[in-house]
């Protein structure tokens, strides 16, 4: 089980990420068009640094949703390997079996 702080700021990140997420775009395709003047382009640089590094995405990591585990993730089920194993042993994941011999 991941610490709860870390699962915490992880949720604050994607929380910020969305609120800030469309004023971002708006400042990077100013900065991103060359048909403006550069003083504009570098004021729309200076106004996407003092956004909080923690509304962009880059910034953001996977977690297993029922651990919060960092490592080891599966996109495509949004959970960790280890709890991936636990439930196919269990039974609870549809057609997916555990092999042993």
């Amino acid at each position: 089980m991941a610490k709860v702080s870390m699962v915490e700021r992880e949720k604050k990140r994607q929380r910020l990420v969305k609120q800030h997420a469309a004023k971002r775009a708006k400042l990077k395709a100013v900065v991103d068009n060359p048909d403006l003047p550069m003083e504009q382009r570098f004021k729309a640089v200076l106004k996407l640094a003092q956004l909080p590094r923690n509304s962009s995405a880059t910034r953001l990591h996977n977690r297993c949703e029922l651990t919060g585990r960092p490592r080891a993730y599966y996109r495509k089920l949004r959970m960790s390997r280890i709890m991936l194993r636990e439930l196919a042993s269990k039974g609870q994941i549809p057609g997916m079996v555990k092999s042993s011999w």
